[in-house]
């Protein structure tokens, strides 16, 4: 819903709250429902209300569990049954620096203002301690937001007695604490108050009527950064911008202007501002955000202007670039694709409205920022919160040099007219074993992520993938790929439940990267050897269709199955005899 997309009027969302959740339980969207726990060292009524819409929008249906006022550590460390009976997936400790129950004075030395800043952090280290061992579950903590004055003016921040130098040093703790400890994620309402204005922010009258330790109308900013967290978790991030040129990379037409005529460069305001933007792009290839190009142009003035001397972009830094004279939507869908990724996994960044109106028209989930001037192109993007960075895998930081490497199978592909040759010249290699510790973050990222290939779309967090991992009742499997151009990472995952003589297939995924690879059939003869020797003699499979899994409608018949029911909402049940069973996988080596 454009409504939630940053930058998004918070008044507005605050006044039709009800009416925008009921627009959003009505659309077609198949949800992952989720218990969110929401414990407040403040009022948070209306932060659990936009929480709950932003949730929504990205395909989220959240159950809450709200803390009475302030209550936050009593209901994080004592006996609490009601919160033991919901559950929680995830737990949001919402707190702020009025939490923070004392402060250095200046009579003190340093050794009593440490005694201070331990005690202090100790209390919320319970907290965090008490709920991952009760609940195993993602903890989201606030960090804390500057004060809303200060005693020592520019010296507060330096001063080991100042106020802010104390929430410094106790935000400190949080982050090492953080990157020390899975699950483990902060909300940084310190810069998120800082972008929205300390001073409106932490506007006293909000905390003395209502217990709010942010203005209201800074709520929406606090939940949407919330949200993204939470859809982050849950595989909900995006993958990759398609982008425009004219207008956008740079200034000006290239065909109109020609390459020495656009503006780009050092030499000018504007054209410091577009180089700005390149290279703000260009930094998302370190996390595996991959991109491409969709212009209204014709190639060679495309790859003259991205070759241009100012340009931050060489031609090989994009996975598709398409310049030519088609729409820009039919563009999009052939860059999706190309890619096999989902039309909405890639964003749009154009500055013509009416190419933004179309693209997201005709290919539904496509966000595409609202751009005006070039010189906010990079806040626009930048607090979207398109690729909320809660987990980065080796798999991410590697993601465009696998993309390049795509690129080049499919240029081998073209030159073979046999499919079983051209899979023999990949040189392909598996690695199929249990779940183990050092994949776990990328098992549950793909269980999250893949919507095409994945027969049941069950979502884990991974807390859940470890659980089962331990459970001598499941039989659980990962998938890497290595060929002569590179090694895929973890692309494939299944998970079955063992009852008796019989199993269930309660997970099975791939990566469409891999797609028509042979890499089912390696992994459902491992999966097979796995479960004879366990005594099984019957596999079965079950498909739970949603609008984006269709491709692997037919896949246990293509495998072998045989179809025990096909229901009436699309859904199937299908069997297989382990006794005549017989490998499948005839190109790929197994390590």
């Amino acid at each position: 819903m454009k409504e939630l997309e940053y930058p998004f009027d918070s008044d507005y969302l605050l006044s039709k709250k009800k009416r925008i959740k009921k627009e959003l339980l009505a659309t077609d969207t198949k949800f992952i429902d989720k218990k969110i726990a929401v414990l407040g060292g403040g009022t948070t009524a209306n932060i659990i209300l936009m929480l709950e819409l932003f949730l929504l929008n990205n395909g989220i249906r959240p159950e809450f569990y709200e803390s009475e006022y302030n209550k936050y550590y009593e209901d994080a460390v004592f006996p609490n049954p009601e919160l033991e009976e919901f559950a929680p997936d995830i737990i949001y400790v919402c707190t702020s620096n009025r939490n923070i129950t004392s402060y250095p004075n200046l009579a003190m030395d340093m050794a009593a203002v440490d005694e201070l800043l331990d005690a202090q952090y100790a209390k919320f280290e319970t907290i965090w301690k008490t709920l991952a061992e009760k609940y195993n579950c993602p903890i989201i903590q606030n960090n804390f937001e500057m004060p809303l004055f200060r005693l020592l003016g520019n010296r507060d921040a330096y001063d080991y007695r100042g106020s802010m130098n104390f929430i410094t040093r106790l935000n400190q703790r949080m982050y090492d604490y953080a990157m020390s400890t899975e699950n483990f994620y902060i909300c940084d309402i310190n810069y998120i108050s800082a972008d929205y204005g300390l001073k409106e922010w932490s506007d006293p009258f909000y905390w003395y009527m209502y217990k709010y330790a942010m203005c209201v109308p800074a709520i929406p900013s606090l939940s949407f950064n919330v949200a993204n967290i939470i859809k982050s978790l849950l595989g909900k991030n995006k993958k990759g911008f398609v982008l425009d040129l004219d207008n956008t990379l740079w200034g000006g037409v290239i065909g109109d202007d020609g390459v020495d005529g656009i503006v780009l460069g050092p030499e000018e305001a504007e054209g410091q501002a577009y180089t700005e933007f390149q290279r703000y792009l260009k930094a998302h290839q370190q996390l595996g955000i991959i991109l491409n190009v969709d212009s209204k142009n014709d190639m060679e003035n495309a790859i003259a202007g991205i070759n241009h001397p100012d340009s931050e972009f060489q031609e090989k830094d994009f996975i598709s670039i398409k310049a030519n004279w088609d729409p820009k939507d039919k563009n999009f869908e052939d860059i999706a694709s190309e890619l096999t990724l989902l039309p909405e996994s890639l964003v749009f960044v154009d500055d013509n409205p009416a190419e933004r109106h179309i693209v997201t028209e005709q290919l539904k989930g496509v966000c595409a920022p609202e751009l005006d001037n070039v010189v906010h192109y990079i806040q626009t993007i930048d607090r979207s919160g398109f690729f909320e960075a809660t987990n980065i895998s080796a798999d991410d930081l590697k993601r465009n040099e696998m993309y390049q490497e795509n690129a080049a199978r499919a240029k081998l592909q073209s030159s073979f007219t046999d499919y079983g040759q051209y899979l023999d010249s990949l040189e392909m290699q598996a690695e199929i074993d249990s779940f183990a510790p050092v994949y776990m973050a990328r098992i549950a990222q793909l269980t999250n992520k893949s919507n095409q290939f994945n027969l049941t779309t069950k979502r884990f967090t991974q807390t859940e993938i470890e659980e089962t991992a331990a459970d001598s009742n499941y039989v659980t499997l990962y998938g890497k790929l290595i060929d002569k151009f590179g090694d895929n990472g973890v692309v494939t995952v299944a998970i079955g439940h063992v009852d008796g003589d019989a199993c269930d297939i309660d997970l099975w995924l791939m990566s469409c990267r891999v797609l028509k690879r042979d890499m089912e059939f390696a992994m459902m003869d491992e999966l097979v050897a796995r479960l004879k020797a366990r005594g099984v003699k019957e596999l079965r499979g079950h498909y739970l269709p949603t609008a984006k899994n269709k491709m692997v409608k037919n896949f246990y018949g293509d495998m072998g199955f045989t179809l025990v029911e096909e229901k009436e909402d699309g859904s199937s049940d299908w069997t297989l005899d382990l006794s005549g069973y017989e490998n499948q996988n005839k190109h790929i080596k197994m390590n």
